[in-house]
């Protein structure tokens, strides 16, 4: 059955203004990796998507059973979904970044729900690609937020809705979506 609820997020925190190295796991500075934070977002992100317990994650978040992430020079889109995808059980498959409509063929024929990981300057891209249209959907994803999921369900129509859906799981976390004129 193809995927009917497909949910975006951008890779967690990076290297910029002063806020640490990227830091590989083994503690290794790479410019290329995840900061202190971006590790601490990514095994947080664990219990958002599958909360312990066995407890079902906030609606319209769901327990994903496919993952994607970038597989470009940076690490951190893969970095990021790693702790989950570890904890589920499950592979992460890479698309480059440039592939994106391969990624989003892929993403729709994958088992339901998928989480894609991702650079945020092509999110939007993406979620108009899922959706066949940018319509409703913020055009650019700003630089400074990494605490939103956008969350794209099938609808009986053949529509995907659009819902953003914050993470709240760090204390900087903001409970605002990004604006349609982003």
């Amino acid at each position: 059955m193809p995927a009917a609820k497909i949910m975006l997020i951008r890779h967690a925190e990076k290297p910029e203004g002063g806020v640490g190295p990227g830091l590989m796991p083994n503690g290794a500075e790479n410019p290329r990796a995840l900061t202190r934070d971006g590790w601490k977002r990514a095994n947080a992100l664990v219990g958002l998507f599958n909360p312990p317990d066995g407890a079902l994650p906030r609606p319209p978040l769901a327990k994903p059973m496919s993952l994607f992430a970038s597989g470009s020079e940076s690490l951190r889109p893969k970095q990021t979904v790693a702790p989950l995808a570890a904890a589920l059980n499950l592979s992460i498959r890479t698309f480059l970044k440039g592939q994106e409509v391969e990624l989003v063929a892929a993403a729709k024929k994958s088992e339901d729900p998928v989480l894609i990981s991702w650079q945020h300057e092509a999110i939007p891209d993406i979620a108009a690609l899922i959706r066949g249209g940018p319509d409703s959907v913020p055009t650019k994803w700003p630089g400074h937020v990494y605490d939103l999921v956008w969350v794209l369900d099938l609808q009986p129509s053949g529509a995907w809705s659009f819902t953003q859906v914050p993470q709240l799981v760090m204390p900087s976390d903001s409970k605002n979506p990004i604006a349609l004129d982003a």
